[in-house]
């Protein structure tokens, strides 16, 4: 990554990433569902090069709107909810040792996503068998699913059944 580059975004319909990934210097980034919301990232233009989305992909599309701003703040990572819809997000910061289930924030609401200290804290616990993950595991990055959300008390049991979500990619180097 660019040295300014202090995270890099990874739009994703269902299994299936959309766009290149997306680099963030500034110190907060909106990502939202359509381009007339203004400076960031438009999901909206990223999903041009998706030919066949699914029904459950344009009616999550359309519930995006502001959709969320995800800011650097000293050490930690925030999101804020500008949609009027719940988002559902995954971090080694957030995660409850009892189950794998996201966070849920409701719309207006806002959600330290990353706290170094607190994930090293939780790396430190980590065990794979209580964790229901599938494949390698970066302990670097945050899942956030609009509109949906995912895991045991869920229909969609993993991130990749989940209609529109990102990938935010922390860089390594924090």
């Amino acid at each position: 990554m660019n040295s300014m580059t202090w995270c890099k975004l990874a739009y994703w319909e269902m299994g299936q990433r959309v766009g290149p990934l997306y680099p963030v210097e500034q110190p907060a980034v909106n990502v939202f569902g359509q381009v007339p919301y203004g400076d960031g990232l438009s999901l909206e233009t990223l999903a041009r090069h998706c030919f066949s989305p699914t029904d459950s992909v344009v009616r999550t599309r359309d519930k995006i709107g502001l959709g969320v701003t995800i800011s650097r703040e000293g050490d930690s990572v925030w999101v804020y909810n500008r949609s009027d819809s719940p988002i559902f997000v995954s971090s080694l910061s957030l995660e409850d040792h009892e189950t794998s289930s996201p966070t849920r924030v409701p719309a207006d609401g806002c959600l330290c996503i990353f706290d170094p200290v607190r994930a090293t804290r939780n790396n430190n616990h980590w065990t794979y068998g209580r964790n229901q993950n599938f494949g390698p595991v970066d302990h670097n990055s945050v899942r956030l699913s609009f509109v949906k959300g995912w895991g045991p008390r869920y229909s969609r049991q993993e991130i990749t059944s989940c209609p529109c979500w990102l990938e935010i990619l922390l860089s390594p180097c924090r």
